[in-house]
C-alpha cells in the first residue's frame, strides 16, 4: 500500500514506478529468455488493481499505448512496397495463405465447440492466425539463421500475414462505420468518401513530395526522425477525426513514406520508440486482466494455445512437403507461426472499442498470447534439440524426394578432395586458398544466399545443413581426404546436440575414413571435439594470433637483430 499511496496523485510518480517496475521485469525476462512483450504484459499484471495497484491512471497511459499503436502500424506502413509482394515466392505465399486460412477456419470451429458466440469465435480465430515477426526476425538473427533456406521462407510468409493485418484492419474499420448506429446512407458515404481523398492526398504525395522533401529534411536526420512521427501522430489523428480509426491512419502515414529510400533509416530509428510506447499498451491490457476471473478462462485459453502450439506447425509442414521442401526445413519454418502476435492483440483491443466483442475476449487472447509468444520462443530457440526428439513421428510427412530443394541447390557431382562446411568470411576463405592450391573443395551451406554467390565465383557448392545426418550421408564422401567444419559456435559450449558433434556422428555413421577439422573459439570446445573424434582443431583468433607473432618476429629479423628505429626509441624488437 506504501508504493500505491506514493503514486497517487502524481502522474510523474506513477510513470516512474512503471518504468522501475518494468525494467526489473524485463530483465527477469532476459535471464529466462523470454521476449519483451511477455515480461511487459507481466508488468501490467504487477502493477494492476490486482498487484500492486501502481496503474491508476488510465488516461495518461492510454494516451501513449496509442501513439504506440499508431507508430508500430506506421513502421508496418513503411516496409509495405509493391516490390516486397512481387518477390514473394510460391512457397511464402502459399504456405502464408494456407496458414491463414486453416488457423482461421479450424479456430473459429474450436470457439465455437468452447461455447464462444459466432462474432466472438471469428475475433479470436483471426487473432490467432498472427505471429510476431518482430519475435521471430530476433530469435532467428540470434541463431545466426535468418539468412537460412527455412529463415528466408518464414520471413516470406509473415510478410503474408503482415498484408493480412492491413486487410483485416481495413475491414474492421468498414465495419465500424457502416455499424454506428447512429449511421445513415449519407455519412457512411461521407466516411468512404474522406478516406478515399485521404488515399488520394497519400499518393499526390508520394509522387510529388515524398522523396525531395525527405532528401531535404535527412541533412538533419533528427528532423526527418521528429517529421515522421509528426506524420504519423497526425494521420493517426486524421484517420480518427474522419471516422476511420488511428490504426487505418498511421499505416497509411507509413505507405506514403513507403518509397522514399530513407524508409530503412526511419524505421531503425524509430524501433526503439515504438517498443518504449508499446510497453504502455501492453502494461495496459495486463492491467485490465482481472486475475479473480482469470480461472475461468484458463481451460479456453490451454485449448487455443495447444491448437496454436501444435496446430499451426503442423499445416506449415504439411503445406512444405506438398510444395516438395524436406520435413527438417519445414519444421524449423513451422516454429516461427507456433505463438500470437501484438497485432492479435491490437485487433482483439479494435474489436473491443466497437463493441463487437467484450473485454473477456480480450483477456482470453491475451493468455493465449502469453502461454504462445513464452512457450513457441524456447520451441525456436532449442529448434534442434526438439527435431531431434521428435523425428520419428514426423516421418508421416516423408516423401520420396524434396524436388523443391533438389532443384533449387541441386547436389554435385564428382569427387572432391575437400568438403567444406560453412561458406562465411572464415570458411570461404580457407575454401578459396584450397581451391587457389589445386585442391579440389565442394562447400557447403544453409544460407541460399551464400551458396549462390560461391556457385557465382564458379565453385562447386550445394546447400545443406550439417545438423542433418540424411544429407551429410548423401555427400560424395569417399575419396574425400578432409572434412573441414567452419561452423560458428551457437554459445554455451559444446552439447549433446551441438552441430558439429552431429556433423562427426553422421560422419561416422556415413563410413567415412578421411580426416576432419572442427572450428572453436575456445580450448575447452577443441578438447571436446577432439575427444569426439575431430583430427585438427582451428581457432581462429588464436592461430591468427600466433601467424601475427611470427610476422612481427620475422620482421624484427630482417631489419636485425637490435636495429634502433629512426627517432631514437628502444629497438623494435629483443
Amino acid at each position: 500500500m506504501m508504493l500505491a499511496d506514493w503514486v497517487s496523485g502524481s502522474i510523474f510518480n506513477e510513470i516512474a514506478a512503471l518504468l522501475v517496475l518494468a525494467a526489473g521485469v524485463g530483465f527477469l525476462g532476459l535471464l529466462l529468455r523470454q521476449p519483451l512483450i511477455v515480461s511487459f504484459i507481466f508488468v501490467g499484471i504487477i502493477a494492476g488493481p490486482s498487484g500492486l495497484a501502481i496503474a491508476q491512471s488510465p488516461e495518461p497511459i492510454d494516451l501513449l499505448a496509442e501513439l504506440g499503436i499508431a507508430v508500430l502500424l506506421f513502421l508496418v506502413g513503411i516496409k509495405l512496397d509493391v516490390k516486397l509482394v512481387r518477390t514473394l515466392g510460391l512457397v511464402s505465399l502459399a504456405t502464408g495463405l494456407g496458414q491463414v486460412a486453416f488457423t482461421a477456419g479450424f479456430g473459429y470451429l474450436i470457439c465455437l465447440a468452447l461455447g464462444m458466440d459466432p462474432v466472438t469465435a471469428a475475433y479470436v480465430a483471426v487473432a490467432l492466425t498472427f505471429s510476431s515477426t518482430i519475435i521471430i526476425v530476433k530469435l532467428l538473427s540470434d541463431k545466426r539463421e535468418i539468412d537460412s533456406l527455412h529463415g528466408r521462407i518464414a520471413l516470406g510468409f509473415l510478410i503474408v500475414q503482415d498484408l493480412v493485418v492491413v486487410l483485416a484492419m481495413i475491414v474492421l474499420s468498414a465495419i465500424g462505420v457502416g455499424g454506428r448506429a447512429d449511421a445513415g446512407p449519407a455519412e457512411i458515404a461521407a466516411v468512404f468518401g474522406a478516406g478515399a481523398a485521404m488515399l488520394g492526398v497519400t499518393l499526390l504525395f508520394i509522387r510529388y513530395l515524398a522523396d525531395p522533401l525527405t532528401e531535404r529534411l535527412a541533412r538533419a536526420p533528427e528532423l526527418l526522425i521528429g517529421f515522421a512521427i509528426a506524420l504519423a501522430a497526425a494521420y493517426a489523428a486524421l484517420g480518427n477525426a474522419l471516422g476511420f480509426g488511428k490504426e487505418l491512419g498511421g499505416l497509411l502515414a507509413g505507405v506514403a513514406l513507403a518509397s522514399t529510400p530513407f524508409r530503412d533509416a526511419i524505421a531503425a530509428r524509430l524501433a526503439p520508440l515504438r517498443d518504449f510506447l508499446l510497453l504502455f499498451f501492453f502494461i495496459a491490457l495486463g492491467a485490465r486482466l482481472d486475475l479473480a476471473n482469470l480461472g475461468q478462462s484458463w481451460i479456453d485459453a490451454s485449448v487455443l494455445s495447444a491448437f496454436v502450439l501444435i496446430g499451426n506447425p503442423l499445416i506449415v509442414i504439411a503445406i512444405m512437403v506438398a510444395l516438395g521442401y524436406r520435413r527438417r526445413t519445414g519444421f524449423f519454418a513451422g516454429l516461427t507461426v507456433a505463438q500470437i502476435s501484438e497485432f492479435s492483440l491490437i485487433f482483439m483491443a479494435m474489436g473491443v472499442a466497437l463493441g463487437h466483442v467484450s473485454a473477456d475476449a480480450l483477456g482470453l487472447v491475451t493468455l493465449v498470447g502469453l502461454i504462445t509468444i513464452a512457450a513457441s520462443t524456447y520451441m525456436i530457440t532449442y529448434s534442434h534439440q526438439l527435431y531431434a526428439r521428435l523425428e520419428p513421428a514426423l516421418r508421416i510427412f516423408d516423401r520420396r524426394s524434396a524436388h523443391a530443394e533438389e532443384k533449387a541447390f541441386d547436389g554435385a557431382d564428382g569427387a572432391f578432395d575437400v568438403i567444406l562446411f560453412g561458406l562465411g568470411r572464415y570458411g570461404g576463405t580457407i575454401g578459396r586458398r584450397l581451391a587457389a592450391d589445386g585442391r579440389t573443395v565442394l562447400g557447403v551451406d544453409f544460407s541460399p544466399l551464400a551458396v549462390r554467390r560461391w556457385r557465382n565465383d564458379g565453385l562447386d557448392a550445394v546447400f545443406g545443413d550439417a545438423a542433418d545426418p540424411e544429407f551429410v550421408g548423401a555427400l560424395p564422401l569417399s575419396r574425400a581426404a578432409w572434412v573441414i567444419s567452419s561452423i560458428p559456435e551457437q554459445g554455451g559450449g559444446v552439447n549433446h546436440h551441438d552441430g558439429r558433434l552431429v556433423l562427426l556422428r553422421a560422419l561416422r555413421d556415413a563410413g567415412f575414413t578421411g580426416r576432419v577439422a572442427m572450428t572453436v573459439h575456445h580450448q575447452p570446445d577443441g578438447d571436446v571435439l577432439k575427444a569426439a573424434g575431430a583430427d585438427l582443431i582451428l581457432e581462429p583468433f588464436s592461430d591468427a594470433a600466433d601467424r601475427a607473432v611470427d610476422l612481427l618476429g620475422s620482421a624484427a629479423a630482417a631489419r636485425g637483430r637490435g636495429a634502433v628505429e629512426e627517432d631514437g626509441q628502444q629497438p623494435i624488437w629483443r
